[in-house]
């Protein structure tokens, strides 16, 4: 399987890391260290496990992985709410970010249907 660079769900999850970086930038250096680099680990998370996943041996491999790519979705989605509720953030600068988070956890859902 391995072709994880021809995943449409891998490059929308390639674009939502570039759009957390870019929101990050906004965020005070304070929280560098913290609730930043947590919310882009999570981010990062999810292009690699879906990587993972695409190159394992078996369908029900790359499905495990394909679970843990949609847990660091929603963990992320709970983050960038986070950051609105702290007022680091304003929803709006959230919108195009979480958008993002919904489309691929309805690609993750469907590819995992497709691969049992």
């Amino acid at each position: 399987m391995n072709k994880y660079k021809e995943l449409k769900i891998w490059e929308k999850s390639m674009i939502l890391v570039e759009e957390v970086y870019q929101l990050m930038r906004k965020l005070p250096s304070d929280e560098k260290f913290g609730l930043i680099s947590q919310i882009k680990r999570s981010s990062i998370s999810i292009p690699s496990n879906i990587a993972e996943g695409a190159g394992r041996n078996s369908k029900k491999e790359f499905a495990h992985f394909l679970n843990i790519a949609n847990g660091s979705t929603t963990e992320l989605e709970t983050q960038l709410i986070l950051f609105v509720n702290l007022k680091f953030l304003l929803e709006t600068d959230i919108n195009n970010a979480l958008a993002l988070c919904k489309e691929i956890k309805n690609m993750n859902y469907a590819l995992q249907k497709s691969l049992k």
